[in-house]
């Protein structure tokens, strides 16, 4: 079988010796230095109740190291999974992704649904079945569910209220827009729609590639939907629970949220008028602060919007974090 790879530098690993190309659904998973926390995703990606036959691709993004190759394909050989393992040489958040979808909508082209799964987390087993049903019955183009975090730490679990750790809805049913793509699932239509790269380069050491991916979704006039009961779990350790993960944490956002915003004016005056709000957040998010403390009473968590603002306020002076560069990455 020929695997074609959209640019020439990735390579090839594995594939299914019996794969079937005409599948109609594909998890796309992107790995970077977690090859533990992979064989537990793909354990629960073949343990998913369901009578659809899919796909998987599952894209190394440590071409030195190369440690998560040999976990898919040993899945991959032995037929407990079927599908494709490839190596992403440059590195970064968006281009794992965009190698992830862009090898399956190349590779699976009867494929309609296209879902994404991290190599941290655990896809419960009902989850393939719900997302699916819901792109069919919703006529939604991007379905998406919570995830929620396994704290390493066990008393951590207050942080559970955390808006970085929070899933953004509780209620299954149309929703305006997703932010993340851990747990998501993105129909061809919205692929063809926006073109490639989908994930904006710009975004691939700051992270938030999908929040923009989405917010251009939604201003294409695609449409949104939540599944409460298509959970996964985040396998979160104690180094992103500590007081300097968190602040990072909002700060990211803070960026994200500027570039995003940033993106979509078209004037000097819009544009302007972006900076000056993400000024103007600042002072504000002190009476936030102080709102939700007096609601949460744990400081970590009211503190989220002042960071964040101050984040966005950073990143139009050119500050920001850049988590996703390889030497910034513990695990």
């Amino acid at each position: 079988m020929s695997i074609e790879l959209p640019f020439a530098d990735r390579a090839w690993v594995t594939t299914s010796s019996s794969l079937d190309c005409t599948v109609e659904t594909v998890i796309c998973i992107p790995s970077f230095r977690r090859p533990e926390h992979l064989r537990l995703t793909l354990e629960s990606l073949a343990a998913q109740r369901t009578a659809r036959r899919f796909a998987v691709v599952v894209v190394e993004n440590d071409a030195g190291r190369c440690e998560s190759a040999p976990v898919a394909a040993e899945f991959l050989n032995s037929g407990r999974l079927h599908g494709i393992c490839i190596v992403e040489p440059r590195q970064g958040n968006c281009r794992a992704i965009n190698a992830a979808f862009e090898t399956a909508l190349e590779n699976f082209p009867r494929a309609q649904n296209f879902l994404m799964i991290d190599d941290d987390e655990v896809a419960s087993p009902d989850w393939l079945e719900r997302m699916v049903r819901a792109a069919e019955t919703s006529g939604a183009a991007v379905i998406g569910g919570p995830v929620w975090p396994n704290f390493a730490d066990k008393h951590k679990g207050g942080l559970k209220r955390h808006p970085a750790f929070a899933p953004a809805y509780h209620e299954s049913g149309p929703v305006p827009v997703i932010y993340g793509c851990g747990n998501c699932l993105i129909r061809r239509a919205v692929f063809e729609r926006l073109g490639q790269p989908a994930f904006d380069l710009r975004f691939n050491f700051l992270g938030g590639g999908d929040h923009d991916f989405f917010a251009r979704a939604r201003r294409a006039g695609f449409g949104f939907y939540w599944v409460v009961e298509a959970a996964i779990s985040e396998t979160v350790p104690q180094s992103r629970t500590n007081l300097g993960w968190i602040v990072r944490r909002g700060l990211r956002i803070g960026a994200i949220n500027y570039h995003i915003e940033s993106k979509a004016a078209r004037t000097v005056w819009s544009r302007a008028a972006v900076k000056a709000k993400m000024f103007g957040l600042v002072p504000f998010s002190l009476f936030r602060f102080a709102r939700i403390v007096l609601r949460e009473h744990q400081a970590v968590i009211a503190m989220h919007p002042m960071v964040v603002a101050v984040g966005s306020a950073l990143a139009v002076l050119g500050i920001e974090p850049q988590p996703y560069a390889a030497s910034k990455i513990a695990s």
